[in-house]
This record gives structure tokens, sequence and C-alpha cells, in this order.
């Protein structure tokens, strides 16, 4: 019998990952400011509701809910009418008041899933999580806290992450979050012929197969979709790409 998937709603991406992640499972979704981690969140959690009917939370440290409906319905997602009907719950928090909450059998956001019965989260962002502690150790205890207590609840959680890196390698971080989850993907920015584009790597996806590809992607008025992949480059993840000596050959001696 195969694991049960939850899907993003978005087909490409879907495909790349075998239909979706792991039910239960907690998936790290990082990028620089503007790749589109908020947009994609938005969108798993939005398709969740509308495509297969799954109850969604978003716990954000960073902007209120009236952003998020502002920002939702650019793409057309009315977040503020899912509330009324109680499929959403949108909450502006702090990192220690959500641990805390979730780490109590009765806490607030507990009592809230099993109310809703939610079984999409979005944590924005765990890079709140690096101003509690100062040691390496403590940081990881409690991220690991965090995600152990949502997949106690049983729910299938995209924990977001910024990177400061616009450009080139990704920054040094005291965080193991990357460790601790199940899935791990990267949204970067990419230098092609002088334009900016965006990819996207899955890294990891722990207990199950999925595909290598760097993808690009791109931010459109129905949200984000995914593309092909890069051909005749490399240096992707570098942030600046070259062509590959094949496609280089071709492009200064032509085709036979």
């Amino acid at each position: 019998m195969s694991e049960q998937r939850v899907a993003f709603g978005i087909k490409a991406l879907d495909k790349m990952i075998s239909g979706g992640v792991l039910r239960g499972s907690a998936n790290l979704l990082e990028g620089a400011p503007g790749t589109g981690k908020t947009t994609l969140a938005m969108q798993y959690i939005y398709n969740g509701i509308k495509m297969y009917d799954e109850p969604g939370l978003i716990i954000t440290f960073e902007e209120f809910p009236q952003q998020y409906y502002h920002d939702a319905m650019q793409f057309g997602w009315d977040l503020k009418k899912l509330e009324a009907e109680e499929k959403l719950k949108v909450i502006f928090s702090d990192p220690q008041t959500t641990l805390d909450e979730f780490d109590k059998m009765d806490g607030e956001f507990v009592s809230l899933v099993e109310k809703l019965q939610i079984k999409r989260v979005i944590i924005d962002s765990m890079t709140h999580f690096e101003s509690l502690v100062s040691d390496q150790y403590e940081l990881r205890e409690i991220e690991t806290r965090l995600i152990n207590a949502l997949k106690r609840e049983g729910v299938t959680s995209i924990l977001l992450r910024e990177n400061d890196n616009l450009l080139g390698q990704v920054s040094h971080v005291t965080s193991k979050v990357p460790f601790i989850v199940d899935s791990y993907t990267l949204l970067r920015y990419v230098e092609i012929d002088s334009a900016i584009e965006k990819a996207l790597c899955i890294l990891k996806m722990r207990g199950s197969d999925h595909q290598k590809d760097i993808r690009c992607f791109r931010i459109t008025s129905k949200g984000i979709e995914v593309e092909s992949k890069f051909s005749g480059r490399e240096g992707i993840m570098s942030g600046i790409t070259h062509s590959t000596p094949q496609d280089a050959f071709v492009n200064v001696f032509g085709k036979k």
C-alpha cells in the first residue's frame, strides 16, 4: 500500500514529488526575499481547501492577517471568506507563544486544530526561532519540539525560512532545521543572459523518491507555475549560470 500524499495542487510540482509531500510530514521551504515562498505557501493552503477539502492554519510572525488577505486576493484567493466559513484560520503570533501553545495538549493552537479539523499548517517563518536562543543546540531542540508537536497533531506542515543571499552560495546559519524536516525545497534567483529568473529545486525528500531537476518557475496572476527544467546551462544553484560546453560550442560554431 502506497503512502498517502498531500498535493500542492500545482501539477508540475506535484509530479516532481511523486504526487505530493507525505501526509503528516514537516516540509521546509527556503528562499531569499521575493522568491515566492509566501505565495507558494498560500497556494498550498488555498488549493488544499478548495481542491481537497482540507482546512488550513497559517501562523505568521511577520505579517498581520489583513496583509495575507490582501496579498492572496491578487491571485483571486479569498482567504477572508474561507475564514468566515471556518475552513481557515490566519493567526499573527510570536515564536515563543507558538511553541508553548503547541507543547500543551490543551493549548489554544492544538484546540484550534482539533476544532476546525486542520490538515495543513504554514509557519511563517522558522527564521524567527533563532531569536529565542543563542546556542545552536538549544535552537535545534526547540525546532524539533515544534516539528514533533505538529506531527503529533497529524497535520502536514510547510515551514518557511529566509535566506539572505539573493545570488550565490547559501549563507551559513545556525539552524539545523534542514536536517530535521522530511523535505527541503529551495527557491533561488538565477542570472541568465543578464536577466533574473527564479529556480526551484527539491534538495531532500525523506522516505520518498523525487525528481532532481532544477526547474524554472514564475509567479503569475494565478499563483506559482512550475515550468520546464533549465537546459543547456550549468551553475544554476550558484546563482550565475553559464552554457554547458556542448551548448557553448554550438553557439560559437553552430550545428552541422
